[in-house]
């Protein structure tokens, strides 16, 4: 059966997913970016609190400055020496250490790894490249005590956490073992594929990435910011990359997939048939989102390289 199309684009079938659509619309207006940067804050810390969870059981988490705040996550049983290095999505507008709380203690405990999310700075008070720079000062520290990193972001927070492989290569930095990216940001052309296809779609639109790009002021040619830009992409650390088909971002990961795999990068691609963006907060109430986030945390522990 086809996918059905509303007056402003394909919808998904999945009852789990269109009730957490009804849900985030309800916290977050669809047309959310034309409001003031305090008010999208103010929504989207109010929906990211609605979707909050118990954490799993005795896992401790703590805040400390890294040169940047971050949030530590220690599991009740260490299964691996590697630390997850967590970048949370947002749009590089919103988005905090508390949005993503109950997601990094879960992918934390699955793993059996400490996790260290960051707090970067946030557009537009703070443009490009502070985000980079924050999470790349927060890696080189965790580098810098002989720790294996996977570094893994959703959507803003895969772009960052692919600019931060292709910063760590370029600068010769070893220590990056792995990448998870999900639904990520990687620079598309904004005019074909997913772009057009998707531009209507529920959770996300072209013009939502068009003003995140806008407002973040990268630099059109630059591939840390855009990093489907990149001409080389030998040498990265083998990626898990995840996609919702329901997404103007699809694309994006997809092709990024297609030029590691030509560069001789191990890489991993799954796509979510019935998922929008942003479905890592439906996790518990779609069985889609639920087998995909399951996918996201056995594809940390293997990278992490965690005993079972």
């Amino acid at each position: 059966m086809d996918n059905p199309v509303s007056e402003t684009g394909p919808f998904p079938e999945e009852p789990g997913i269109l009730e957490f659509l009804k849900i985030c619309d309800n916290f977050y207006p669809p047309d959310a970016v034309h409001a003031s940067i305090e008010q999208q804050r103010t929504w989207y810390d109010a929906l990211c609190a609605h979707f909050d969870r118990p954490l799993p059981h005795g896992l401790t988490f703590g805040d400390e400055m890294l040169f940047v705040p971050v949030r530590q996550y220690r599991p009740a049983e260490i299964r691996t020496k590697t630390v997850l290095l967590y970048l949370h999505g947002g749009g590089f507008v919103v988005g905090s250490l508390q949005s993503h709380h109950a997601i990094c203690a879960e992918i934390s405990d699955f793993a059996g790894a400490e996790l260290v999310s960051v707090d970067y700075r946030l557009a537009p008070e703070h443009v490009w490249p502070a985000q980079t720079d924050d999470c790349f000062a927060v890696l080189k520290q965790l580098l810098g005590q002989e720790r294996k990193i996977v570094v893994i972001g959703d959507s803003a927070g895969g772009n960052l956490a692919a600019g931060l492989a292709l910063r760590a290569r370029d600068e010769r930095l070893s220590g990056i073992i792995g990448q998870v990216l999900i639904y990520p940001a990687l620079g598309g052309d904004l005019v074909s594929g997913s772009y057009q296809e998707m531009a209507h779609a529920p959770g996300l639109t072209t013009q939502d990435v068009t003003y995140y790009r806008a407002i973040l002021k990268a630099p059109a040619d630059e591939p840390v910011a855009h990093p489907l830009l990149e001409a080389d992409f030998s040498g990265l650390p083998p990626a898990y990359i995840t996609v919702a088909h329901f997404d103007p971002l699809c694309d994006d990961g997809r092709q990024y997939a297609e030029r590691l795999a030509a560069a001789g990068v191990t890489v991993t691609l799954r796509e979510e048939p019935q998922m929008v963006h942003a479905w890592l907060r439906a996790r518990h109430i779609s069985g889609g989102a639920g087998d995909g986030f399951l996918a996201v945390c056995e594809a940390v522990r293997q990278l992490a390289g965690s005993e079972t």
